[in-house]
């Protein structure tokens, strides 16, 4: 199998599907991705200022709890609307889609 041929062929497919988050939606996720990206970067800081380890765990746990939110709200709309638009459609190939990304947040 051609591997230039499969990152291609994904590409087309990701490019037809898109969301369809309002713009409120989307600020908000923006900042809150924003504010993660300063945590990210005040760890990092630490770990060069040789930060005591438990100090820099507290903050990756703030992190990614910041991260969780950010996936809930992304799935909230998702199920709100690319799923209920897929399942109005016929298309309920939608819902093994969604058992397999649910089983990826539930990997964390």
């Amino acid at each position: 199998m051609n591997l230039d041929k499969v990152s291609v062929e994904l590409t087309e497919t990701q490019q037809c599907r898109k969301s369809h988050h309002p713009e409120h939606i989307k600020k908000d996720l923006t900042n809150r991705l924003n504010r993660i990206e300063g945590q990210i970067r005040g760890i990092k800081g630490m770990v060069e200022r040789d930060v005591y380890c438990d100090d820099i765990i507290t903050q990756l746990s703030a992190t990614q709890s910041a991260l969780n939110s950010v996936a809930k709200v992304l799935l909230q709309g998702h199920l709100k609307g690319c799923v209920v638009d897929r399942i109005t459609a016929g298309d309920y190939e939608v819902l093994d889609e969604l058992l397999v990304t649910i089983q990826k947040l539930m990997r964390k």
